[in-house]
């Protein structure tokens, strides 16, 4: 590589003396060097979509999307507690953050390195006071192709319950072909998921059958997962989601029994809509999803009926 002549470094802009070096200048009145600015305490609170956020302050995490990594992605949703406000050089407020189930949360000044977490007051969602870790958080999770007819009855399923008023702590997503989106939600703090699916059991169509999953201790031991970015089944998805680690203590499947069963072959037409009986099923297990909810959320936490 050829080395630059003085000619190139002339036409570089000087960014000023080095620190310590003969001429470089004493900070002048109202200024300080960077470590001492970094010393400083930041401020006591910032306000967060209009609430005020402080040390002890209970928030959820939400990463931007530009910014995530595989961590953020790993600890999108989760709760935390707030231990400090930073301010950085540039004048931006961070949140440094103690993850709630973060086994070395009680590690004290050990766990500096590596159990506390920034983010910025644009990537947390501020959490009411009596939202602790009693609240359980459910996730509902609609999975299916809708252009592969009946197997798209969890994402109908999703799609009706998304019209109603539901408990705080409740989260409807509509997976729909993404797996791996599913297997990081699995990740995150909740207590119960309910997974809405087509699947064939040899019982007559719009059926409804109802599976609880031996989680969490028996997830690793269902054998190694295929990893695949689109159309992993509910069983695929527990597998890998507990060989990455957290999976929530309790898995309900609700499955129908698809009258259309398409593979999505070259011979086959795209079919975009749900055959009879399993339409008709959608909104029972609308209504069976809701009263879970209701179950396992608590007294007063019933949400209005759907279609």
């Amino acid at each position: 590589m050829e080395r630059p002549g003085p000619e190139t470094w002339a036409s570089w802009t000087p960014l000023g003396p080095a620190p310590g070096s003969a001429h470089a200048r004493p900070p002048g009145p109202g200024e300080a060097d960077f470590w001492t600015r970094m010393e400083r305490r930041g401020p006591e609170e910032v306000v967060v979509a209009g609430v005020p956020v402080r040390a002890g302050s209970r928030v959820r995490l939400r990463p931007a999307a530009g910014r995530a990594d595989m961590l953020d992605l790993l600890l999108d949703g989760r709760t935390a507690v707030v231990e400090s406000i930073e301010q950085d050089d540039g004048g931006a407020f961070h949140l440094a953050v103690i993850v709630d189930d973060d086994p070395g949360r009680d590690l004290g000044e050990a766990r500096m390195p590596g159990h506390r977490f920034f983010y910025t007051a644009e990537e947390v969602e501020p959490l009411d006071p009596d939202t602790g870790p009693g609240r359980v958080r459910i996730l509902v999770a609609g999975l299916g192709n809708i252009f592969l007819g009946d197997d798209g009855f969890g994402v109908e399923v999703v799609r009706r319950l998304a019209g109603t008023e539901l408990p705080a702590g409740v989260d409807v997503t509509d997976f729909g072909i993404r797996g791996m989106d599913l297997v990081y939600a699995l990740q995150r703090d909740y207590d119960l998921a309910i997974l809405v699916d087509a699947a064939p059991r040899g019982e007559p169509p719009g059926t409804l059958t109802v599976l609880e999953a031996d989680t969490p201790d028996s997830a690793a031991s269902l054998g190694a997962a295929t990893v695949e970015t689109h159309g992993m089944d509910p069983v695929r998805v527990l597998r890998l989601a507990g060989e990455l680690g957290r999976v929530p203590g309790r898995v309900i499947v609700v499955c129908c029994e698809p009258a259309t069963v398409l593979t999505g072959g070259a011979d086959e037409d795209v079919l975009v809509e749900l055959s009879e009986p399993v339409r008709a099923a959608a909104g029972q297990a609308a209504r069976l999803v809701m009263d879970m909810i209701a179950e396992s959320a608590g007294p007063g936490s019933r949400p209005r009926s759907t279609e």
